[in-house]
């Protein structure tokens, strides 16, 4: 069994633990929650490490919900995205109160992962086999003259609900079946798309090149979106790979 973690993005993950924090919300008959599922999916396809990217004023009430239950599993991590973990240089405007978004969520496990690794949202469902197909993947291929990265894509029509609004990032491929961009919803825009459509939830997997490329990018980031939306701006990862794909440094 290859060295594999699993990487759950909770950052955003209220202080109110109840009603109305969906992470946390009961969907199972014991009372599971949908990490809950993600884990026991992920470790029954060979993952063999857990790590959380939470908030630090979270951290108390996070073991007692699920991580002190996942303690007894796997080995399991915690890393903190904090608003005021800048490169040098660069200091929080003084009334944001906005998290960075999931690159530098991401980067925040840089001295926890060192082994190949998946990515996930902490409230979304993603299914026994996907887990499984990140995992042979990840356990099959490694970085050679280009990163060799992978991602997870489903149909739109099998991502979307009829109470709410959701955002997906649509996926241009090639006659491969390589990703070549990702498009992310900004909420504004809108376009008729097929219900086939390739989309992402946010499931990656990749090498520990990635975290690298993610703090080389993240000084150039804020100095752009300090000046152009220094409230709001946020460095996703999606747009990481999608650079890394045009500059053809990996696939």
């Amino acid at each position: 069994m290859k060295e594999t973690a699993l990487v759950i993005m909770a950052a955003g993950i209220g202080s109110r633990f109840g009603g109305g924090i969906k992470q946390l919300a009961p969907v199972g008959p014991g009372g599971e929650i949908i990490m809950d599922y993600s884990i026991h999916d992920a470790l029954e396809a060979g993952f063999n490490k857990v790590v959380f990217i939470i908030r630090k004023d979270l951290e108390k009430d996070f073991r007692e919900i699920i991580g002190n239950r996942m303690e007894k599993l796997v080995e399991t991590a915690y890393a903190f995205q904090e608003i005021d973990d800048l490169p040098a240089g660069f200091t929080k405007p003084a009334d944001r109160t906005k998290p960075w978004g999931t690159g530098q969520a991401i980067l925040s496990c840089k001295d926890l992962v060192n082994e190949p690794f998946a990515v996930i949202n902490a409230d979304d469902y993603y299914g026994v086999e996907a887990f499984k197909l990140i995992y042979d993947y990840l356990s099959t291929h490694a970085d050679d003259d280009k990163y060799r990265y992978t991602m997870v894509g489903y149909h739109l029509a099998n991502t979307v609900t009829d109470n709410g609004y959701v955002s997906r990032g649509v996926c241009e491929t090639n006659e491969n079946g390589e990703l070549v961009s990702v498009t992310e919803d900004d909420g504004n825009t809108w376009v008729q798309v097929p219900d086939d459509t390739t989309v992402s939830m946010n499931m990656w997997g990749f090498t520990k090149s990635i975290l690298e490329e993610i703090k080389a990018g993240f000084p150039a980031f804020l100095d752009k979106g300090l000046q152009e939306n220094p409230m709001k701006c946020e460095y996703f990862l999606p747009t990481v790979v999608s650079n890394l794909l045009a500059e053809d440094k990996a696939t």
